[in-house]
């Protein structure tokens, strides 16, 4: 590998690693916010976010600094179920209004650039967006069956964590 060097017997016979000191701070980095309770990590257990993320995949999430935006990934507790942690996409800010028909998601009325869509909306739906809520979908518009479709708006204060990187497994590691 290009990042080890093997010293001269000689000198110890030791194996050296280039950035020792970076790959130290960042993994005190990385566990010192896993010990304040800055992050998470989260299994992926259905498809109902595939292609984004498979079964079997492994995150990491920050926990929510601000407000989300459209297009984040976050994580928040199932309404009914609170040792259940679900994972959705935000796709409707408060006072929008989201729509669907012929397999389209609209905010506003107007068609929305949806890069994450795996395949069209099964189910019409139209509603608006009340006030410090948020409308999440899963990315598997037909195989996502719990998200704001059936749950109605996610409360934003219910929204605690927000998918920073897949890291798991790692020919899919990938920051968000």
């Amino acid at each position: 590998m290009r990042n080890f060097r093997t010293l001269p017997a000689g000198r110890g016979g030791r194996i050296r690693k280039r950035g020792l000191v970076a790959a130290t701070a960042g993994v005190t980095m990385i566990g010192a916010a896993a010990m304040s309770g800055m992050s998470r990590r989260f299994a992926v257990i259905d498809d109902s976010m595939r292609p984004t993320f498979e079964p079997d995949d492994w995150v990491i999430a920050q926990r929510r600094r601000r407000i989300p935006e459209r297009g984040d990934v976050v994580v928040f507790t199932h309404p009914s179920y609170p040792d259940r942690f679900i994972l959705k996409r935000v796709i409707g800010l408060t006072g929008e209004r989201v729509s669907s028909s012929n397999g389209q998601v609209c905010i506003d009325s107007h068609v929305l650039a949806d890069p994450w869509a795996d395949g069209p909306m099964c189910t019409d739906t139209d509603d608006i967006v009340p006030d410090g809520t948020v409308w999440v979908l899963g990315d598997n518009r037909c195989g996502s069956s719990v998200d704001s479709r059936v749950l109605g708006a996610i409360p934003i204060d219910d929204v605690e964590w927000k998918v920073v990187a897949r890291y798991w497994p790692p020919s899919r590691a990938a920051r968000m």
